[in-house]
């Protein structure tokens, strides 16, 4: 009976220590917007993004619903998931990638910039996204943003022609996760 007991604690502990290098959240934030200057606002905002950062490796994983995304405007919510992003099909966007020459022992309340470097999956296609994330720790959180741009065809995302024009070519992201140790 002690041994078990013995064991279960060693378990306990040793899985503490190697938890300890990760930081998360449930509900990271995603914007994307699409607007072009006279027509309507295309915005949409995801509140419960999941994030994960190895600050032993400095790599980073997210996932977003797509049916999570929310509009305004109901009728382009609507469009968005049944006729751009699939989301019956294609339920999830992805990104796994890496923070370089990231240092957790030097992150302070100061942000810093750190170069982000992976691949966004949206709409069953993969892209390498390169871009710049702010990063600051305080107590035991990892605040980190970033914003970058893609374009709707590098994922297969047809836009049709009636609307073309009132959609951006290109579609700015902007990310913000304030994760905490797991």
């Amino acid at each position: 009976m002690k041994k078990i007991f013995l064991i279960t604690i060693a378990l306990l502990f040793i899985n503490n220590v190697f938890s300890q290098d990760k930081y998360y959240t449930k509900n990271g934030n995603l914007v994307f917007e699409a607007t072009v200057p006279s027509f309507e606002e295309i915005k949409a905002e995801n509140n419960s993004v999941t994030a994960i950062i190895n600050t032993e490796t400095s790599e980073i994983a997210v996932l977003a619903l797509m049916k999570a995304f929310r509009f305004e405007i109901a009728l382009m919510e609507e469009h968005f998931n049944e006729n751009y992003v699939e989301s019956d099909t294609y339920p999830k966007a992805t990104f796994s990638g890496k923070l370089i020459n990231f240092k957790f022992s030097e992150l302070t309340e100061n942000t810093q910039e750190i170069e982000l470097t992976g691949n966004l999956t949206i709409h069953n296609k993969t892209k390498e996204i390169t871009t710049i994330a702010l990063i600051s720790a305080l107590k035991n959180n990892i605040h980190l943003t970033t914003t970058f741009k893609v374009k709707p065809e590098d994922f297969d995302i047809k836009i049709p022609g009636i609307v073309k024009e009132k959609i951006a070519k290109e579609i700015n992201i902007h990310a913000d996760f304030n994760l905490i140790q797991k």
